[in-house]
């Protein structure tokens, strides 16, 4: 999807693509970041807050879990979310989970904000603070991630341990040199390392890549959109995790019992790099 500066032409667009894809039996409808509107650089705090929303009583979601209701099919969908905190004009980056009767099942904020590659989320976001453990969507359990969080496999690696057979992430991946590249490679080492399917819609046009992917547990690409908008239907079956993970048992290879005693290298690091910013 190719969103605009309006947030009200999204949610038509958005509304649309859920009638069609009821339309085309579709079980379920995976949305990119940045539904309400694009986001680039320059957009400022200001506008982010105006354009922002609460879940449960905001005018875009109420009309989304209308549709989902209506259309029978659950989604996942982005919004920028208002903080509850009435001084604080960032807001959260949240993909929603919404499930065929219009009920709220899920609500993530994205963990990991861009403060990279000339970026600067945290200027405009407020990170949200936990994982949210896999819920069923439709007839997978599904783990949520948003966009960056990608770079980092111990977020998608939780999530498989607490038995997410599907990876669902929203992002708005921003081009640039090798963006694209990195963009395909982790998804695919998300999706091996994990035994899981990788779902990842993405922004297409303004400033960013397309590519949106899905990817199957041995790591093959079943769907590359390229640098197009639109809709694609692809059959998902869930089976395929378990034979996956049964040929290559990554997850009960692991070495709990030698990773428990190295942990702390975690927060090390994190003091490391602490002390290295404050010393520059």
């Amino acid at each position: 999807m190719k969103s605009s500066e309006s947030k009200a032409d999204n949610l038509s667009v958005a509304i649309e693509y859920i009638r069609r894809a009821a339309d085309d039996n579709a079980n379920a409808i995976c949305f990119p970041e940045f539904l309400m509107g694009y986001s680039p650089a320059k957009q400022d705090v200001k506008t982010l807050a105006n354009t922002a929303e609460t879940v449960n009583r905001g005018k875009f979601v109420t009309a989304l879990r209308r549709a989902a209701r209506i259309n029978n099919i659950p989604m996942i969908a982005t919004i920028y979310e208002k903080s509850d905190n009435i001084v604080e004009q960032r807001v959260y980056d949240t993909a929603v989970m919404i499930d065929s009767t219009g009920k709220i099942s899920s609500v993530y904020r994205k963990l990991h904000l861009y403060d990279a590659l000339g970026f600067k989320e945290s200027a405009k976001f407020i990170a949200g603070d936990k994982i949210n453990k896999p819920v069923m969507f439709g007839s997978a359990r599904v783990g949520i991630m948003i966009c960056y969080d990608i770079r980092f496999p111990e977020m998608s690696r939780i999530l498989a341990g607490y038995g997410a057979d599907v990876l669902i992430i929203p992002s708005a991946w921003v081009h640039g040199i090798l963006k694209e590249e990195h963009w395909q490679t982790m998804l695919k080492a998300r999706a091996i390392e994990n035994g899981s399917f990788v779902i990842a819609p993405d922004q297409v046009g303004n400033i960013y890549t397309g590519r949106s992917m899905i990817i199957d547990p041995f790591g093959v690409v079943l769907l590359d959109m390229g640098n197009r908008e639109g809709m694609e239907i692809v059959e998902i079956d869930t089976s395929r995790v378990r034979d996956v993970r049964a040929s290559l048992p990554l997850l009960e290879n692991r070495r709990t019992d030698v990773y428990g005693n190295n942990l702390d290298i975690f927060c090390k690091n994190r003091d490391i790099e602490k002390t290295l910013s404050n010393t520059h």
